[in-house]
């Protein structure tokens, strides 16, 4: 009976350890997303803040921003809304301006599991509806948005995340072209921190080059803070930013 009970007890800890879901995966506070895919059934939210500063005295407050996530296997449903204030110092009257942006409904589908040889591999696709915000940031068109995401782990501390796409910004007919590059490192099991450098191109516009860095702290394997900043390198890109974030999952099935 004694051998029965512990070959049970054995049994039950090894369908623990096989079926444990791993620690939380965020898209923010780098620009590059994540490949990975919320687990199936689990809620995930990601709630950031940051300042990015322009030139002179102008800056944009994001107060705040939340992506919200929902798995169902290889594929998550997505919902992104971002409050932000617009300052600009002017010389007749400086402008003020507070309100919602088009909130943006959308889903990211694994295309392929990491291999010995190939990267883990998902797209992203979003589209903005102009009337699920604020009047003042009110544009003409829905804006759609694409992403290829790559992931490739290289050890247990170190894996390289990129990606490329194109997105509208619900006004012009020309697209804006992105890239993301980010080395990351895992440091002891609770400490996260990445560098990363990234663009934005539009044809007949300047581009905007930035690196930018940060690090994040695991509460637990649902929760998660973390800190950032960075700066532009090119004359069009924003001069500088700080950004602040908590992520948090839960299984809905539970």
């Amino acid at each position: 009976m004694a051998k029965i009970i512990v070959l049970v007890f054995l049994s039950i800890n090894f369908l623990r350890a096989y079926t444990q879901i791993e620690k939380i995966d965020t898209d923010r506070p780098d620009q590059t997303e994540s490949a990975g895919i919320v687990p199936k059934n689990y809620f995930q939210a990601e709630v950031g803040f940051n300042r990015e500063n322009g030139d002179s005295d102008n800056y944009t407050l994001i107060h705040p921003t939340a992506l919200l996530k929902y798995g169902f296997g290889r594929i998550e449903l997505r919902v992104e809304a971002v409050c932000h204030s617009d300052y600009a110092r002017l010389v007749s009257e400086s402008k003020h301006i507070t309100g919602v942006d088009p909130i943006e409904i959308g889903f990211k589908y694994l295309v392929a599991q990491e291999t010995r040889l190939m990267p883990k591999t998902s797209v992203i696709v979003h589209l903005g509806f102009p009337m699920l915000s604020s009047k003042v940031f009110r544009t003409d068109h829905v804006a759609p948005s694409f992403r290829l995401v790559t992931q490739k782990t290289f050890t247990d501390h170190f894996g390289i995340g990129a990606n490329l796409g194109m997105s509208w910004d619900g006004y012009s007919s020309k697209p804006t072209w992105l890239y993301t590059f980010s080395p990351g490192f895992n440091i002891g099991q609770k400490w996260y921190a990445y560098v990363e450098t990234f663009g934005f191109m539009q044809k007949g516009e300047l581009p905007q080059h930035s690196v930018d860095g940060g690090i994040a702290y695991y509460l637990s394997d649902d929760m998660k803070l973390d800190v950032s900043g960075g700066f532009g390198l090119s004359e069009a890109a924003p001069k500088n930013y700080f950004a602040l974030g908590f992520s948090f999952r839960f299984n809905t099935k539970r």
